[in-house]
């Protein structure tokens, strides 16, 4: 990503129903310096005041923002595909992607800049909502088919800490990897889409972490600290997908030759008991439960669908999954 103009740095942002959220955000990126190549901004069909603010932002805008209204929502994974392909489509060299309740820090661009000729897919670090370091340092485990906390100050040796899982909230991706491994899977609709685009990535190329602050994450949520790092709240559709993507995250694993039946099957009682444990000590209830056993439900059809296909490098004349706009 070279200083000039010309390194079409496209900045993509989906969004639903949090127009306070993205009107930060927007403000925060028309202040970047460097600024960006254009800005593509996904609406996941938001019915609060999200066509309003962004057709507000994009008068006087510093540089190009479009809008692309989705008809349904498609959920993180479909919106981030559809601005992916949208950012591909007008030319972007490199796309940093995010979600609608962060802000980004004034010399963020010129931060990462300096790691795009040595990594295709970066992620710079986060504040979160009180000012401080946001934690998230993990590497994916195939065995288990879920990713793990790593201890200690990754950053104590060297400026970059090497992973294989990926954040939608901040990753920088070039348009020549994205190409070679295909754009995100719309089908997690949301959690553990961006971990398992991640490992794709790592596959390709090494996925960096770096000791850069970049973003700042503005919306509060409820958590317990467990020591290495802290578990949030989630929400019926998050307890869901956290169990029924489960099935297509085997199936990559399947396809790259990783799979361990039992393995895998201890890693999705760990979801489950995470979970359980995010249920009864973070929100202090216990309806949900029956949103895991659903989603486990899900994983297993998911894995008996002969149709199934992975996301396939782009270009490559293979056939892409249909991806049905959904409400899950």
């Amino acid at each position: 990503m070279a200083a000039s103009s010309e390194a079409r740095l496209t900045i993509v942002i989906t969004t639903f129903n949090r127009s306070g959220y993205l009107a930060g955000l927007l403000e925060s990126v028309a202040a970047l310096d460097p600024a960006p190549a254009a800005v593509i901004a996904v609406d996941n069909a938001s019915t609060d005041a999200t066509p309003q603010v962004l057709e507000a932002a994009r008068d006087g805008f510093p540089v190009p923002l479009t809008v692309l209204r989705l008809d349904t929502n498609t959920g993180g994974a479909g919106g981030f595909a559809a601005g992916v392909d949208a950012a591909l489509a007008a030319g972007a060299e490199w796309m940093w992607l995010m979600d609608d309740d962060v802000e980004v820090l004034p010399d963020a661009v010129a931060s990462l800049r300096k790691w795009t000729g040595r990594y295709d897919c970066i992620h710079g670090r986060r504040f979160d909502e009180a000012g401080e370091p946001f934690f998230w340092q993990h590497r994916f485990v195939p065995f288990l088919g879920v990713h793990l906390p790593v201890r200690g100050n990754v950053f104590r040796d060297s400026p970059v800490f090497e992973t294989n899982v990926g954040c939608f909230e901040g990753m920088l991706i070039s348009a020549a990897q994205v190409r070679r491994i295909g754009l995100p899977d719309a089908r997690y609709f949301i959690n553990g889409d961006d971990l398992m685009y991640g490992w794709l990535a790592s596959l390709d190329r090494p996925v960096a972490y770096v000791n850069d602050f970049v973003l700042r994450k503005v919306r509060a949520q409820r958590q317990i600290d467990l020591g290495i790092r802290h578990l949030n709240d989630s929400s019926d559709l998050g307890r869901f997908t956290s169990m029924r993507n489960r099935g297509h995250t085997a199936r990559y694993l399947q396809l790259r030759g990783r799979y361990h039946r039992f393995g895998f099957a201890l890693g999705t009682f760990l979801t489950a008991g995470k979970e359980l444990l995010r249920l009864t000590a973070v929100e202090h209830q216990l309806r949900g439960v029956g949103r895991l056993w659903a989603g486990w439900r899900g994983a297993r059809r998911i894995l008996r669908d002969p149709s199934w296909l992975p996301m396939s490098p782009l270009g490559s004349g293979k056939p892409e999954p249909a991806i049905r706009k959904q409400q899950v």
